[in-house]
């Protein structure tokens, strides 16, 4: 089975909700226009980080958020992974992914599990203890945000669990562009999975952020990378390369986790 993605490398208007529905509204259906089957956002896609203001701008419950994405998703007949949003709970402020299947219907959400602390982000929110794990199309899929990507055994136990593509939404900053590469094309190989990375583009007054959203096979080829600007990235995943390469290398036939 072959699926073609579409991924918004968005440039998030700092701390304005209102614009980046726009904003997002309009990239989608220029993702649209190329007929793919699922499109991608990248984190916090509504507010970026404007961390400060969280009590103001945070969507309670993601209702917002979740509603817009439903709505573009069944007009479009497309499955979205609406990026992440701050999703302001009964307990404090969760960085929730959300997962819109094409007939307009909200199929899984995940909250960001590991805060990272070097952007203050565990001063104002609070971790997810869900899993990841979801399917599309009757595919398996694991979706995950940012600094997860640096947690190898939390993607690989999704991996084991069923997960055939992993999709990291991010706001990786330009600094550290280099890991960013290294460390997507890392979980792509060890996984044998599709990684599909949606990255923002552009700055807020604190980080130049990195793009660079890509599309990495299982073997850890780059089959698509975008540059460092606001832009449609778009590829086609063959999930059958997925079941070949496992059968090649059989990684998690051969792992012994009862010694780690």
């Amino acid at each position: 089975m072959k699926m073609k993605i579409a991924i918004a490398q968005m440039d998030i208007a700092y701390g304005n909700p209102e614009e980046n529905y726009i904003i997002a509204d309009r990239l989608i259906q220029e993702a649209v226009e190329e007929n793919p089957d699922l499109v991608v956002l990248p984190e916090l896609w509504t507010t970026g980080y404007d961390l400060e203001r969280l009590d103001e701008i945070a969507d309670g419950k993601a209702a917002e958020s979740i509603a817009f994405l439903e709505k573009t998703a069944a007009q479009n007949g497309v499955n979205l992974i609406g990026g992440s949003v701050a999703n302001r709970t009964g307990n404090g402020v969760e960085n929730t992914l959300l997962v819109i299947s094409k007939d307009g219907k909200l199929v899984h959400t995940y909250s960001k599990l590991h805060l990272f602390q070097l952007m203050d982000e565990h001063h104002y929110f609070i971790p997810g203890t869900g899993t990841a794990n979801f399917e599309l199309e009757g595919r398996g899929f694991a979706g995950f945000v940012c600094y997860d990507i640096r947690f190898p055994e939390w993607l690989r136990k999704h991996a084991s669990k069923g997960a055939e593509a992993i999709i990291v939404v991010a706001e990786w900053p330009k600094l550290r562009v280099a890991h960013w590469r290294s460390l997507l094309i890392a979980r792509a190989i060890e996984n044998q999975c599709y990684v599909i990375a949606c990255n923002r583009a552009g700055s807020d007054p604190k980080n130049v952020f990195a793009g660079h959203s890509m599309v990495i096979d299982p073997w850890g080829e780059v089959i698509a990378e975008a540059g460092e600007g606001e832009e449609i990235l778009t590829a086609e995943i063959d999930f059958d390369k997925v079941k070949e390469v496992r059968g090649i290398i059989p990684v998690f036939e051969d792992r012994r986790p009862e010694h780690y």
